[in-house]
């Protein structure tokens, strides 16, 4: 039997969308009337239809209760966890690497209390999580022993407990075990829970939030020329086939998020793909998020403008994110993409 997803689009903001929501010509995103929209793709893997909300009607009888099956999972609203307010998106998580080799800011964090202190500094900005890794999962980087990783982490981990709201960034149980005993809020495994046969079983027993994350092979050769049928569909279904897992395996809460995982064995087709074509993971039921901060799709793109940080890709990537409803962003400049998430919200006010 042919498959089929939803998609979302054609999207309003501000209001602009208060104002169609209001009129019923739109509809909104997980309930917030600062976001809505009036078309859906049909999308299999040999066509793609878009159509208006009206028309959902004509379709034939097992499309339409397809479609409104998924929109209703889609106007749903999701309930706050983590310190997520999913009521203001998009939530900023800030991103706190603590090794000496990641690909933007290894070792400048790792002496003395600069960990601390820039962790305090990124959620009095307004980062909603502080996400913390002690393993750098940049392209072509090597799998670290549990010992180092928890001795680069712990002192941060300790002093920061119960003060500010921590993920843990980390495939090995092991350390998320660890982590769950200092107060760590969230577990955000770029395996996608696969990496580690005991993540599971604690997952369940801890019944602590987590993200599922996407990455075809591993950091140490996920680039190496990777390939999908249709990196949008195959993604929903590695979604589809995880949720399905965990639920098999007693894990029956619904603080989960999704993240198709920029980068992690994505050429720059796929991520532009991935990114323009986000809102397709809605109709799973779950907050989504986007790491693009410092990318290197971002230079990519840009040519000549390239930079280091990539500061103005990062900011334009994310209030492109923003206007297509994603739910969180993981960001290491929290101020400038703040900055720039607020003027746009005060202008679509205006």
């Amino acid at each position: 039997m042919k498959k089929y997803y939803t998609r979302v689009c054609n999207f309003y903001y501000g209001n602009i969308s208060k104002n169609l929501v209001k009129k019923k010509k739109t509809i909104p995103l997980n309930g917030d009337l600062n976001i809505s929209f009036d078309h859906i793709e049909i999308i299999s893997r040999e066509s793609t239809k878009k159509i208006h909300i009206k028309n959902i009607k004509k379709l034939p009888k097992n499309l339409i209760n397809k479609v409104n099956y998924d929109i209703k999972k889609i106007k749903k609203k999701h309930k706050n966890f983590s310190n997520f307010n999913f009521k203001d998106n998009p939530n900023i998580m800030g991103v706190l690497n603590l090794t000496p080799d990641s690909f933007s800011d290894g070792g400048k964090f790792n002496s003395k209390d600069q960990g601390y202190n820039h962790a305090k500094y990124l959620f009095k900005l307004g980062a909603k999580i502080i996400d913390i890794g002690g393993e750098s999962t940049r392209p072509k980087s090597k799998e670290v022993k549990a010992s180092n990783e928890w001795n680069r982490i712990k002192k941060t981990i300790i002093k920061l407990k119960k003060k500010i709201p921590i993920s843990l960034d980390t495939t090995k149980s092991e350390i998320m075990k660890k982590g769950i005993k200092y107060g760590v809020k969230l577990i955000n495994d770029i395996s996608g829970l696969r990496n580690d046969r005991e993540t599971i079983s604690l997952l369940s027993n801890k019944k602590i939030p987590f993200v599922i994350h996407h990455t075809q092979g591993t950091p140490e050769d996920m680039q190496n020329n990777p390939k999908y049928k249709n990196v949008l569909l195959d993604i929903y279904d590695f979604f589809e086939e995880r949720i399905s897992y965990i639920r098999q395996n007693k894990i029956k809460h619904n603080n989960i998020i999704l993240d198709p995982g920029i980068g992690f064995g994505k050429n720059l087709k796929h991520n532009m793909k991935l990114i323009t074509g986000i809102s397709i993971f809605y109709s799973l039921g779950f907050p989504v998020m986007l790491g693009m901060s410092r990318k290197s799709f971002i230079n990519k793109i840009s040519g000549k403008n390239g930079s280091k940080k990539k500061l103005g890709g990062t900011v334009g990537s994310c209030l492109f994110a923003m206007m297509q409803g994603v739910q969180i962003l993981r960001i290491h400049d929290v101020n400038e993409v703040l900055q720039g998430i607020k003027v746009f919200k005060k202008l679509n006010k205006e």
